[in-house]
């Protein structure tokens, strides 16, 4: 009885198409293992390659090479004449007739403002009849002072002639008295025509004033005056003008860093910029370095003059100028790149994850640091580069000099010109 009932059940499934769904299952279970295989098997040779990749490094190196370093301090300032003048007026009134405008070219007593003088002269005039009158006083005083003094020496003469009995001791006194009063007259008749003479020849000089002349040879840089404009000089002299004596030699003022003032020196070269020319750069000498400091936000300042030729009159008053100032300078020096003294070699990562990961973190790769990241010097002290010889460093320490901000003097070292140092890390090689 088994078997019908086997045959039965084979019959039955066959009908069903169970046989069928159980042979697809099979393979199907065959073809998984066989792809779970082959995945593992990527995932161990890719986490070896990127784990040896890892540890090659590609380095950039730069070669040394003799030639000139150039220290410079940059400053920045602004343009002036040589000498500026202001010239204004020391009388009040009105302006009359300007006879200058802006860039004009002016010599020295040339007229250029004409302020109205009728109450000037009406005033010297005043002034003048005063002191025709205390003159007239001065000799009037003069006159009494002389009938005084003939009178008084009548009565000497008389007293001697009497023998002392007239005139009386009463009467010298008064004689007396009175030329000495007569005297004082005509001191002080004197004193007031002084006086009105002095007044006199200021009113005169005040109209001489009135008529302003330019004191120097230059051009007109500002003018402030206008026909028919009042001019009020009672507290504070206006300026009416402001003449630049010489504009083809100026003045480049800049202000050096608290930081940078040490280095610079009287008589140093330097080239500068302004914005009208900035292709171009002008060429300027060191005349003067201020022991005055100036503070603005903090910063301490010190303002050098620097001396500028400006025989083609490109350059102009007030125009900003930016300086390099040549303070040190050296041929045919050992030259280093500051980027090689920088550079610290990147640290070995060789310490596995705690706790072990398990398997899965063994098979994934895990994804690569963002950069290598660099070792310090062992001792932190001095300077030094590195040489690559083939895949190794080598540490050279050095002494240096002056540096430009790009490349560094090398006084002492084991290093010849030609030698690669390395300047920094590329990538990883994939």
């Amino acid at each position: 009885m088994t078997a019908p009932n086997s045959g039965k059940a084979a019959d039955v499934a066959k009908t069903l198409g169970l046989d069928k769904q159980s042979a697809t299952t099979s393979r199907l279970k065959t073809y998984l293992f066989g792809g779970a295989a082959v995945l593992v098997i990527l995932l161990l040779v890719f986490a070896w390659a990127n784990g040896k990749s890892a540890s090659q490094v590609q380095y950039q190196t730069q070669e040394i090479k003799r030639g000139n370093l150039t220290v410079t301090v940059s400053a920045t300032g602004t343009l002036q004449p040589t000498n500026q003048v202001d010239v204004g007026s020391e009388i009040s009134g009105t302006i009359k007739a300007v006879e200058v405008d802006y860039n004009d070219a002016v010599k020295r007593g040339q007229v250029l403002v004409r302020i109205d003088t009728a109450k000037l002269d009406a005033q010297a005039r005043q002034t003048a009849a005063s002191l025709e009158a205390a003159r007239a006083k001065v000799q009037q005083a003069r006159a009494t002072v002389t009938e005084a003094q003939a009178k008084f020496e009548r009565l000497v003469l008389v007293q001697e002639a009497s023998g002392g009995k007239v005139p009386s001791k009463t009467e010298m006194d008064s004689a007396r008295a009175t030329l000495q009063r007569a005297e004082a007259d005509e001191a002080n008749a004197r004193a007031a025509a002084n006086q009105a003479e002095a007044t006199l020849d200021a009113q005169r000089t005040d109209l001489v004033k009135a008529v302003i002349r330019s004191p120097i040879d230059g051009v007109v840089l500002k003018r402030a005056a206008e026909p028919g404009q009042t001019v009020a000089a009672a507290f504070q002299t206006p300026v009416l003008f402001t003449l630049a004596e010489d504009l083809t030699q100026m003045e480049l003022h800049v202000d050096v860093d608290e930081a940078d003032v040490g280095k610079v020196q009287k008589a140093q070269t330097a080239t500068f910029t302004v914005d009208a020319y900035p292709e171009r750069t002008f060429p300027a000498r060191i005349t003067q370095v201020r022991f005055g400091s100036k503070t603005v936000s903090g910063v301490v300042t010190y303002e050098t003059v620097l001396k500028v030729d400006n025989s083609a009159l490109l350059l102009r008053p007030g125009m900003t100028g930016t300086a390099n100032i040549t303070v040190q300078k050296v041929d045919n020096a050992l030259l280093v790149p500051n980027a090689a003294l920088r550079f610290a070699p990147p640290v070995q990562e060789n310490a596995k994850p705690a706790g072990g990961g398990g398997l899965l973190s063994n098979l994934l790769p895990r994804p690569p640091s963002s950069a290598p990241r660099q070792q310090e010097s062992a001792d932190g002290k001095g300077s030094h580069v590195w040489l690559l010889h083939g895949e190794k460093l080598e540490k050279i320490a050095i002494t240096t000099g002056m540096s430009d901000g790009v490349m560094t003097e090398v006084l002492a070292g084991k290093l010849e010109p030609g030698a690669a140092v390395v300047v920094d890390v590329i990538e990883a090689k994939k």
